[in-house]
């Protein structure tokens, strides 16, 4: 009777639900970071940067190939049902105005705070000459874009190149849908290619918590505190600015479109927000915005697996944001006064400059130079964005996925 007893309390007894671990993890690696900076703990870095780096390769392993057939499952769906042009028409939309609001923000705090104001570019000079500028002009990235786009499949899927994967995978789904009952079998292969996927993602899931909390540990362990007192004013106008988009603009065209609760939507999401944060790589995080999307939020599958892969290579809400603030905040380190029509420069600069940003950790650094020339300013000053970088890039590209799981929701609404 004893053990019976005993057996029934271990049965009982719950973990907590696995959104609920992740958090508890996330606040717990942040907490241990702050501990650990800034004294000698070599073996917990390294055993915190091998759990991490394990919990991003396991997410980017299933990612090429359930973007693939997420993609090409939804287009077939999607054009049996006639609705592809609608989704079509509406995520561009969608992606296109999200980004322009987020620009306009980032500008406008830029503006109002004047980060810049008081500080030299001369206290800078160091990290300057020491960092040596990739240089891109318009054109220059628009060819590159392009080439981008059009490649051996094969060898993007190999290399794991997104866009390239991305729109290989919306030709063969359109073609999957001309071709009718002729290509019956190989439709269905890829919805079996996606739940086989899927399943995967839920046993990589389990080890999010560890992972989540290995990644924040690394990042705040390893922070500049003395550069992020100097770049303070800076840091908390994007950090600001990138809140509003995020906790008010985001969340009010929901409600605005589905009637939906933030409340609801942040539980439903909180994996995939909380893995961004982690890993700072839309792409990566991509296999647990999917999951979230359908499983939680009630996202079609079809809609989910059209708009979120694509969302996640072309829609950076906060990396726009991010490198508009930064350009206007060099601006003024440099004594550059930036009139109206530079500033129209540099938001259409950074947005396309976003849409082209690959989806990895600290990617809008790549395209930064590039915003930065549209208004002659040195592109070696991107040097000195890079303390602050790496911190600001947890919570823009948190942004940019709950702007493309927002998306999701609202052009859902949209076609129905």
């Amino acid at each position: 009777m004893i053990l019976t007893n005993s057996t029934l309390k271990i049965r009982m007894f719950k973990l907590p639900s696995l959104n609920a671990q992740i958090l508890i993890a996330a606040i717990a690696g942040v907490f241990l970071g702050w501990l650990a900076h800034g004294s000698e703990h070599a073996s917990s870095l390294y055993a915190a940067n091998l759990v991490g780096t394990l919990f991003i390769d396991l997410l980017k392993m299933v990612l090429v190939p359930l973007v693939f057939c997420s993609i090409v499952v939804g287009i077939a769906n999607l054009r049996q049902h006639q609705q592809m042009h609608k989704v079509w028409r509406y995520t561009l939309l969608f992606f296109i105005s999200s980004m322009l609001v987020s620009i306009v923000i980032g500008l406008t705090a830029s503006n109002l705070f004047k980060p810049g104001a008081g500080l030299q570019m001369t206290m800078f000079e160091g990290a300057i000459q020491q960092f040596e500028a990739k240089s891109m002009s318009l054109p220059d990235f628009f060819a590159s874009f392009l080439h981008g786009l059009f490649m051996n499949p094969f060898k993007a899927l190999a290399e794991g190149s997104i866009l390239a994967v991305v729109m290989f995978a919306l030709l063969s789904g359109i073609v999957l849908v001309l071709g009718g009952a002729q290509y019956d079998g190989l439709r269905s292969l890829f919805e079996q290619g996606l739940a086989l996927c899927m399943q995967m993602v839920g046993w990589v899931m389990r080890l999010a918590p560890l992972g989540v909390g290995a990644l924040l540990f690394k990042l705040v362990a390893q922070q500049d505190i003395a550069m992020l007192q100097v770049l303070g004013r800076f840091a908390a106008v994007v950090v600001g600015s990138t809140l509003v988009h995020g906790l008010v603009v985001l969340p009010l065209v929901l409600w605005l479109f589905t009637r939906r609760s933030p409340l609801w939507f942040w539980r439903g999401a909180r994996e995939a927000l909380v893995t961004a944060f982690a890993t700072s790589s839309s792409s990566a995080t991509l296999p647990v915005t999917l999951r979230c999307a359908t499983q939680h939020l009630h996202v079609k599958p079809e809609i989910a697996g059209f708009v979120l892969p694509l969302g996640a290579t072309i829609n950076m809400d906060g990396t726009a944001l991010y490198e508009a603030a930064a350009a206007l905040f060099i601006a003024q380190l440099a004594g550059v006064d930036l009139n109206l029509a530079q500033q129209l420069v540099v938001c259409f600069t950074a947005m396309i400059a976003g849409m082209g940003a690959p989806g990895i950790p600290s990617a809008g650094m790549v395209t930064m130079v590039m915003v930065l020339q549209s208004v002659g300013l040195p592109a070696e000053a991107i040097a000195i964005l890079l303390p602050v970088d790496r911190l600001l890039d947890t919570l823009r590209t948190t942004v940019n996925v709950e702007g493309d799981m927002v998306g999701s929701l609202v052009v859902q609404k949209m076609i129905s």
